[in-house]
């Protein structure tokens, strides 16, 4: 699945999951535009990249925020050339009882996790369309498909990016641009050590008794947005071990 000459933004790319799709879309021959809002998370994974002789560059700054969404893209589309591949990974995921999530912690959750990958796709989108060709892939979240204890924002916002994904995949299905989305089932990441889950404990409840790791994530996202997955728009590739087994 060759993606030489595409070239690829991806977003909370600095670690984990995202550093994992990055490396993956350079190996099948995108470049890769490593956005993060740690400097030195997206320099490591650029570093990892081009020791491997791929072609990436670092963009450092919030990917919910729209000056700098339209900065990072300006940087980008100057070092690289027009964007053809998003993927919409950044996101937070903090565990916070419903009755005590107050409002400025909703509104945050949603900023990240919703509105920022809508003003990347917008930022992209246009360019996208003019060419007849593009990829979006919105990392979504298991939590949709079964919920969350503690997590309503986070199930929320994730929710609402499965939405959006769908609406716009019906809207410019002859476009040429598809939109996708990849739920992580239990995924060995940074992000989950630090969470309160105990990882080993709950792998053991799970049909393959073990977490995910981000490079299976990676694997699905190269099969979306290559040339291969032209007729697949809407879809939901759920990798997750068996955790979930439902057709949403």
């Amino acid at each position: 699945m060759s993606l030489a000459g595409k070239i690829a933004v991806v977003t909370g790319a600095g670690s984990g999951i995202g550093a994992a799709i990055a490396v993956r879309l350079a190996q099948d021959g995108a470049m890769v535009a490593v956005w993060d809002l740690v400097a030195q998370g997206a320099d490591a994974t650029v570093e990892t990249i081009t020791a491997a002789g791929g072609r990436a560059i670092a963009v450092v700054g919030d990917a919910a925020d729209a000056a700098a969404i339209s900065a990072g893209a300006a940087r980008t589309e100057a070092a690289l050339g027009p964007v053809s591949i998003l993927v919409n990974n950044a996101g937070i995921a903090p565990f916070t009882r419903y009755l005590e999530i107050d409002d400025a912690l909703w509104d945050r959750v949603m900023a990240i996790n919703l509105k920022g990958p809508h003003l990347c796709i917008r930022q992209f989108l246009p360019a996208m369309i003019a060419a007849g060709w593009g990829r979006v892939v919105n990392i979504t979240s298991s939590s949709t498909q079964t919920g969350s204890f503690a997590q309503g924002h986070y199930v929320a916002s994730k929710g609402g990016l499965l939405g959006l994904t769908k609406a716009l995949a019906l809207e410019f299905a002859a476009s040429g641009v598809t939109f996708n989305m990849v739920p992580p089932g239990f995924i060995d990441t940074p992000m989950l050590r630090a969470s309160p889950v105990n990882v080993e404990e709950y792998s053991r409840t799970l049909p393959m008794k073990r977490p995910g790791r981000p490079e299976e994530i990676a694997a699905a996202c190269a099969y979306l947005v290559s040339e291969d997955a032209a007729y697949v728009t809407g879809q939901t590739i759920s990798v997750n071990g068996g955790r979930y087994m439902g057709s949403a």
